[in-house]
């Protein structure tokens, strides 16, 4: 007999986790999500034989999932299965250098002293000071609420506090990272980490510096049958732990009485819970759901993140050259950030970011054939027109990926989507297209991210990418774990 019921609006993979590790405590937990499908920005585009990841393409931290699976005692092998990739990312620059980051740090080291001509041990100087810094600072800031009082009065917090150096806080991470490496275009590879987050090197704090830490020190990790793999071990798992799902179902307002939730409106229709979790961006929460005109124009005051551009390109060529994760790199990335960030407009020759599943596995494009994810980091939607930027989009990066491959790119392209901050904001609600919610430009950035909770009304709390901890996979995992926990301290329940 359950105690207690809870909602769950929108199943993203913070809202799927959130609702998995509710209805293991107890919850009997309904999910409203307005899609016909779950997942959010996790989801899949198929056509003509390609299988496109739509949204989130890197696999880090895949202890995160497991931890859930532990967590709701299922063996995760029958769910999910992923493999070790030993090439983080493949880096092409102008001038024709190809750079091959490796998660085996020595070989990583080897190839940048070879490429890059840096002195040996500035890679592993770097990567324990990453490691330091995610597991110390990181860990502690990552895995609980800024918000509550018992946070900060536990032990590690302190101690965490004493390794925050004056560079990690005061400087920004290009300016870290200038200090730590000799050629530009290793600072370049070592800038492009603040984009995880959405956000600007040349303005985001040094402590972004801890974001590598992830990739290059605990791996690079591949989902068997792609990203939309995660999305359907946790639907998967929801079922199985009593989760009910109700598809195409839009929650029009969240019920509150006397500063306590009560439950939310669907198609006209209340439905009671004690506890409700948002997982849809938190300023189209307070618009829309809490109608709180004043608290999401404040939201509005913090930088929205960057967006993107996508190309989901059918080849009907193999291209040997390339790996699963490739980068084409800018060659002048402070010019492309500041298009990207003060002018809200793309810069003429932007950094590419190809993505390409079928060099893992066969059955995600036709044989001899690939399926492209190209990314380009966008502004946030302010009023640009985005089916003109598309073409010409387009054909910077045909010219771009051409020269360095030295092929015409263009003549292999058989099918085309493509998603601009437009479709995202309509498909996923994210504002504006603001992948990450807000960004991490600024040093109290972290602070003032939305909480897990909201004191002013009991029961009512938020994860996801738009809300503490941040976005990205392994940010809206622990953003859930928040969230449970609270959930438990609050209504008493006893958590193994």
């Amino acid at each position: 007999m359950h105690q207690h019921k809870a909602i769950v609006i929108g199943s993203g993979v913070a809202g799927l986790a959130t609702a998995i590790r509710l209805s293991v405590q107890g919850f009997e937990t309904t999910v409203f999500e307005r899609n016909s499908y779950p997942g959010g920005k996790l989801s899949l585009i198929e056509k003509e034989g390609y299988r496109f990841d739509a949204g989130p393409s890197l696999f880090t931290q895949p202890q995160n999932i497991e931890q859930l699976f532990n967590d709701a005692d299922e063996n995760i092998e029958s769910y999910f299965q992923y493999s070790n990739v030993p090439l983080s990312c493949r880096y092409f620059y102008d001038d024709g250098k190809v750079l091959n980051a490796y998660t085996d740090a020595q070989q990583f080291e080897h190839e940048l002293q070879q490429v890059m001509g840096e002195e040996p041990g500035s890679l592993s100087r770097y990567l324990a000071k990453s490691k330091k810094l995610y597991e110390s600072i990181g860990a502690v800031f990552l895995n609980n609420s800024l918000h509550k009082r018992k946070t900060w009065l536990q032990p590690s917090i302190m101690k965490a506090l004493g390794n925050v150096k004056f560079p990690y806080l005061f400087g920004t991470l290009h300016g870290y990272n200038q200090q730590q490496f000799y050629n530009p275009q290793t600072i370049q590879l070592f800038n492009r980490f603040a984009t995880y987050n959405g956000s600007n090197p040349y303005q985001t704090p040094g402590m972004m510096s801890l974001i590598p830490h992830l990739e290059l020190n605990e791996g690079t990790f591949y989902p068997k049958g792609g990203m939309i793999s995660i999305t359907n071990a946790l639907y998967q798992l929801a079922l199985k732990k009593g989760v009910r799902f109700e598809f195409n179902s839009s929650v029009q307002n969240i019920i509150q009485h006397q500063g306590k939730v009560k439950g939310v409106v669907v198609n006209d229709e209340n439905y009671f819970a004690d506890a409700v979790v948002s997982n849809a961006d938190v300023y189209f929460t307070y618009r829309n759901l809490l109608k709180d005109e004043s608290k999401s124009t404040r939201l509005l005051k913090q930088e929205r993140s960057c967006s993107g551009v996508i190309f989901y390109w059918g080849m009907k060529k193999e291209f040997p050259q390339l790996h699963l994760h490739n980068i084409f790199f800018s060659g002048n990335y402070k010019a492309e950030f500041d298009f990207i960030f003060k002018r809200k407009q793309l810069y003429s020759d932007p950094t590419v970011y190809v993505n390409i599943t079928s060099k893992m596995e066969a059955g995600q494009a036709p044989e001899k054939k690939e399926n492209w994810f190209v990314l380009i980091n966008a502004p946030a939607h302010t009023q640009q027109n985005w089916e003109q930027v598309k073409q010409e989009l387009k054909q910077n990066i045909i010219q771009k990926i051409s020269k360095v491959l030295n092929e015409n790119i263009g003549d292999a392209i058989e099918l085309e989507e493509t998603l601009d901050p437009i479709t995202i904001e309509n498909r996923t609600g994210s504002y504006l297209g603001a992948l990450y919610g807000t960004s991490s430009n600024n040093r109290m950035a972290a602070f003032k991210r939305h909480p897990n909770f909201l004191s002013s009304v009991k029961g009512l709390y938020f994860c996801g990418g738009s809300v503490h901890p941040g976005g990205g996979i392994p940010l809206c995992f622990k953003s859930a774990e928040i969230v449970s926990k609270l959930v438990a301290s609050d209504y008493k329940i006893k958590t193994h």
